[in-house]
């Protein structure tokens, strides 16, 4: 151990005696380290904030639908699925219409999604902003009641103040009056939501109802409906006694017919599709350690040619070759090691730095770097084999030096 640490404090005064020599050969490791810690950190900051986003507006949210048209889902399905399979918080059947509006402000073409007291739930980066949405009696009722967004109100009359007011809306050949009993607005928390109402259709949220006893539409079954599930459910657990009532209660055992998508399989392509880009870049840039390993190697060939003298004088004094190894290769790995830490905080500070010019510029997409302990020991000690791995041919050629032809170039 003290002949080590002799090596360790020799490798320290000869870098410390160059230190422009000894900056400029750590460059490359700084440079390639710092490289990778900074894309890494901004990687998993960037994926972090963005599947937390993404699960705030999907969280839980499971779609049920049908391939064959034979065999379609029923409200009484979905209603028997809430009831009976533990874990389902709420479950929305669903409809859509096509229609027209007309208001002083111009003409708008209507989009129109019918459910029932639950549809708000399954709209959770959605905030209420006035009034309110429509209750289980609006539904019974099929009251022509809605809600939309403030931004759709100000397209049809130019302000929020709306509560209360009629929208006429031709669809199917007739002209339906729903009243607007609520506003509402995007959750502001959520920088990945938004939207460009300015040539969209004007969203309106009605009861499922409407659909029936105002245009006669048969609203009992449908090719998709959604569940809802308790944030501790077991989703797998849950679908597959969904799939199994399903198929059930239309005599399908093992035809497939009925399909399952939740959000959590979009967020889970999402992040491997973020996780190989950012290690792919990061790959990309770890190659510059490897220029800084041969610049290392590089320099310790010039140091053995420089210690010729010094090396000759050692083995004649009867130092042995494996001694002069170590020497050599203690040297190049605390150089490699001291580039890796300075590149770890570099690259530390430059992930920080860009994060926050990022949140300066888009303050809706604020994050902060991820620091990843196994990231940080992988390349500190990654820097230190580098310098071991291109330390090895001078090191060797200088414990291979003859002391005679040594001396003799004195």
């Amino acid at each position: 151990m003290s002949q080590i640490g002799e090596y360790i404090k020799m490798a320290l005064f000869n870098i410390l005696s160059n230190k422009v020599r000894s900056f400029l050969t750590m460059l490359g490791i700084i440079i390639g380290i710092s490289s990778v810690i900074l894309i890494m950190s901004l990687g998993n900051g960037a994926k972090n904030t963005i599947t937390k986003q993404l699960d705030g507006i999907g969280s839980g949210i499971v779609y049920l639908y049908t391939t064959d048209m034979n065999y379609d889902i029923t409200i009484d399905d979905i209603k028997y699925i809430e009831e009976n399979v533990d874990g389902v918080k709420a479950s929305l059947f669903t409809m859509s219409a096509n229609g027209d509006i007309t208001t002083s402000k111009g003409d708008f073409k209507a989009a129109l999604s019918g459910g029932d007291e639950n549809m708000h739930l399954f709209e959770n980066y959605v905030l209420l902003s006035k009034g309110k949405f429509f209750d289980h009696n609006d539904y019974e009722a099929g009251k022509l009641v809605c809600y939309i967004s403030e931004e759709d109100a100000i397209r049809l009359y130019g302000t929020t103040d709306v509560i209360g007011m009629p929208i006429e809306v031709t669809t199917s050949g007739k002209i339906l009056e729903y009243t607007i009993i609520g506003l509402t607005k995007l959750d502001s928390t959520n920088s990945l939501i938004s939207y460009d109402y300015q040539n969209a259709p004007v969203n309106l949220k009605v009861p499922l109802t409407t659909f029936e006893y105002s245009l006669g539409l048969n609203i009992e079954s449908s090719q998709y409906a959604n569940l809802l599930l308790e944030k501790d459910a077991d989703s797998k657990e849950v679908i597959a006694k969904a799939i199994n009532i399903l198929e059930s209660r239309h005599n399908c055992k093992g035809k497939e017919y009925y399909q399952v998508q939740s959000f959590s399989d979009y967020l889970t392509t999402i992040n491997k599709v973020i996780d190989m880009l950012t290690l792919f870049i990061a790959l990309v840039a770890a190659i510059s350690l490897f220029v800084g390993g041969v610049g290392v190697m590089n320099i310790m060939l010039v140091s053995v040619t420089e210690r010729t003298r010094e090396i000759g004088i050692r083995k004649a004094l009867g130092a042995k070759t494996g001694s002069i190894t170590l020497q050599f290769l203690s040297e190049s790995a605390i150089l490699t090691l001291i580039g890796g830490i300075l590149g770890i905080l570099c690259g530390f500070a430059g992930a920080y730095i860009i994060s926050a010019i990022i949140s300066s510029v888009n303050p809706t997409f604020a994050f902060t770097p991820a620091i990843s302990a196994p990231v940080v020991i992988l390349a500190t000690v990654f820097s230190s084999v580098v310098g071991i791995f291109f330390g090895i041919y001078p090191a060797r050629k200088a414990a291979k030096l003859s002391p005679i032809e040594a001396l003799r170039s004195m």
